[in-house]
């Protein structure tokens, strides 16, 4: 059977999994691949902006179970992963807290960066947790973005990769990346860099 096109339902064409040549026209790409690092971030990816239909995908994703989105945006992900710095030796979704997880069933990074564990054969970090329930990052301002992730993740473990490369749905302000990815480089990471489908 023919693959449709997870925004319209199209058929799609074997080279284009999931998203049409319609549709791949019509989403804004993002201009430049690599958005500013912000520190400690050394690098910071997306291929794609957060603006429709990409933000009502990612909601739909994240907020009403729609896991059909996860291959095809796993696949960008993919693509944009062989730019990325050849040093990377780790993969980490950002986590949800236990309670969160509980209330959704299932953590969206994590099935995004399921696929890409499977197809780079790097090892999956699991030893940073969520320890706080922080309220939701969308609509706050970015000081309130800071205050809110302030001591959310704390690591299990000592981390042994060099470069670890966080996966995400959408970066915004870059603060959860960057709260997280302190956390990573304290318990004994070199490096620490972000791909996330979306950038707003």
């Amino acid at each position: 059977m023919p693959r449709r096109c997870v925004f319209c339902g199209t058929s799609c064409r074997s080279f284009e999994p999931d998203i049409c040549e319609g549709c791949s026209s019509d989403i804004r790409w993002c201009e430049q691949l690599y958005g500013n690092g912000n520190l400690p971030l050394d690098t910071c990816a997306a291929p794609l902006e957060y603006t429709f239909p990409v933000d009502a995908a990612l909601k739909a994703l994240k907020f009403r179970r729609r896991l059909d989105y996860v291959p095809a945006f796993a696949e960008l992900l993919w693509r944009v992963f062989n730019e990325l710095p050849a040093d990377i030796d780790a993969l980490l979704p950002v986590p949800l807290h236990w309670r969160r997880h509980a209330l959704r069933g299932f953590n969206q990074a994590a099935e995004l960066c399921g696929v890409l564990h499977k197809r780079s054969g790097l090892r999956l970090l699991s030893s940073i947790r969520r320890i706080r329930a922080t309220s939701f990052q969308s609509g706050l301002a970015a000081d309130a973005r800071r205050r809110n992730l302030q001591h959310a993740f704390a690591a299990r473990t000592r981390i042994t990769a060099r470069h670890v490369l966080i996966i995400d749905d959408v970066i915004t302000t870059g603060e959860t990346c960057q709260q997280l990815a302190k956390v990573v480089l304290a318990a004994g990471a070199q490096k620490v860099s972000a791909l996330a489908v979306a950038r707003a």
